[in-house]
């Protein structure tokens, strides 16, 4: 399993919840192309400082590749603020503790 992290600030991260709804309208009916390969979106926020990060989760390293690709291509646009970083890895472990 593969991971890319992007780092984002300002926008309508000072009102996270404004900015959770945007990205689940964005992305809850369809899947933006070149995100096939994708298996899971987490979104963490920062509420208090007006940062986030959007974990995007791929089974394979190309599907990965094919997904920066997409995204780097979408802009944040003047709500979502400003991309302040991409990082890509490999899971090392997934640990789920639930029973």
């Amino acid at each position: 399993m593969y991971v890319r992290i992007a780092r984002f600030e300002g926008g309508d991260l000072a009102d996270a919840d404004k900015a959770i709804e945007r990205v689940r309208n964005m992305t809850q009916e369809n899947r933006p192309p070149g995100l096939e390969g994708a298996t899971r979106l987490l979104m963490l926020v920062d509420r208090e400082n007006g940062r986030g990060l959007g974990m995007t989760f791929f089974e394979t390293e190309e599907a990965m590749r094919k997904g920066d690709q997409a995204l780097n291509q979408m802009s944040p646009g003047d709500q979502g603020g400003r991309r302040t970083g991409v990082e890509m890895y490999e899971v090392g472990l997934d640990q789920n503790f639930s029973r």
